[in-house]
């Protein structure tokens, strides 16, 4: 959430801002919400100071020859037109304050200077480039062709059990899916200084808020039908991000780089409005798995932090050889709460192109504004608010598509790569 001083301040400027990533902010309307809110505010003190004035006329009553029971009679019913008149004000000014953090919830959070302007994906800015595609002399399948023919992918069975946009593994390659996470977070425990946390799958509405998948994103989440607000996660991001909520954490928890927390969990996603996108295969699935990569900082440390985020799920690429390019996302593509973002796209013989694979981003104060997720700053001794990034490190259904396209040989075979042989009893390929 945004913060409401600075959006009081300037708030031409925020909307100047935001139009960066497409967003029409409503600078009138917050305005006039916010002038009721004052004139409330002002309207109480008003009846404040006469409830006082009003509790002292006794006595001047008296003195002016009135009886005590008749003048506290008469104050008593100008303090009870008062109370009213207070309780009145007091629903109003909460209807108002309501309707003020409905409209802050819904606005995204300020792209930062460097996001480059731009619409869609198409508008990104590619940075940087790693290893080359792999230039076969066979034609290249991809990944559905190759785990099939392994007998070892099956979406039939998957779809009789639930529905569309679900996988069955065998063998080898569900054992290739589990040894991806277990490399990952042996790779982000040891090397990159992450404490591996483990946390509930299903979430409530709190944490959904506090980190920005509602109320704009409902629809994109699976609800399950109880008496209590519970979701599936979307991500690991909402259940770890909300371990700072509500929270004031000591500069000494920080450490020098701040708190760092690895997770591996499943995440569960409708896929609203990706009707007749990526059907095929485990690109685009309700349920997949991810190492997620979460840090709580000082704001001063934010950006840096970026940096090292992003390349350690690099280093997981790296690692598994695998060609990729990394973009900075333009003010059309950022994410809700983002103020920048990192996507890490691998390359897909199956398809020719690059793929998302991470996105690494950088939400600055947004979510902990939202979570009052906070550390107390020795230099003034009070609560301030944290700064909170994640990023996948990485997706593991799209790290095994990648592994099977880009390891794929011609006589149906699949090279495992040096790094995850330890985790496969050393094998080096998936066997035709």
């Amino acid at each position: 959430m945004l913060d409401i001083k600075a959006v009081r301040q300037d708030p031409e400027a925020v909307a100047t801002a935001l139009a960066k990533r497409g967003f029409e902010f409503d600078v009138e309307g917050f305005r006039a919400l916010d002038a009721r809110r004052k004139q409330a505010d002002v309207d109480s003190q008003n009846l404040l100071a006469e409830r006082k004035r009003a509790s002292k006329q006794i006595g001047a009553l008296v003195g002016q020859g009135m009886s005590v029971d008749d003048a506290k009679a008469q104050v008593n019913e100008t303090l009870e037109k008062i109370a009213a008149d207070l309780d009145g004000l007091t629903e109003q000014a909460r209807q108002v304050q309501a309707q003020l953090d409905d409209l802050l919830l819904g606005v995204p959070n300020l792209p930062a200077d460097e996001v480059p302007p731009g619409q869609s994906e198409q508008d990104n800015i590619e940075v940087a480039r790693w290893g080359e595609p792999p230039e076969f002399d066979f034609p290249a399948q991809d990944h559905v062709a190759l785990g099939e023919a392994l007998g070892q992918l099956d979406s039939e069975t998957a779809g009789k059990i639930t529905g569309s946009r679900f996988t069955v593994m065998y063998g080898a390659l569900a054992r290739l899916h589990r040894a991806l996470a277990q490399f990952m977070l042996d790779l982000h425990t040891r090397e990159h200084g992450y404490a591996e946390v483990y946390v509930p799958y299903i979430v409530n509405r709190e944490s959904l808020l506090g980190t920005g998948q509602l109320p704009k994103f409902e629809e994109d989440l699976f609800k399950l039908r109880s008496e209590q607000d519970f979701y599936l996660i979307p991500t690991a991001e909402v259940p770890v991000t909300n371990i700072a909520r509500e929270r004031i954490f000591e500069d000494a928890e920080l450490g020098e780089e701040g708190l760092r927390f690895a997770c591996h969990t499943p995440c569960f996603r409708s896929e609203a409005g990706s009707y007749g996108r990526d059907t095929r295969g485990m690109i685009r699935q309700h349920q997949f798995e991810k190492v997620e990569l979460v840090q709580f900082v000082r704001p001063q440390q934010s950006e840096q932090a970026l940096e090292a985020l992003t390349g350690h799920a690099e280093r997981v690429l790296q690692l598994l050889e695998l060609p990729y390019r990394k973009v900075i996302l333009c003010g059309g593509d950022l994410g809700f709460g983002s103020a920048k973002t990192y996507d890490l796209e691998v390359w897909l013989p199956g398809q020719s192109t690059y793929r998302e694979i991470s996105s690494c981003s950088n939400y600055r104060d947004y979510q902990a504004r939202r979570m009052q997720a906070r550390w107390r700053d020795p230099a003034s001794g009070k609560p301030a608010l944290l700064h909170t990034l994640n990023g996948s490190g990485l997706a593991i259904g799209r790290t095994l598509v990648a592994l099977l396209e880009n390891g794929q040989r011609g006589d149906g075979s699949i090279a495992i790569p040096a790094a995850l042989q330890p985790y496969m009893n050393g094998a080096t390929e998936l066997g035709a």
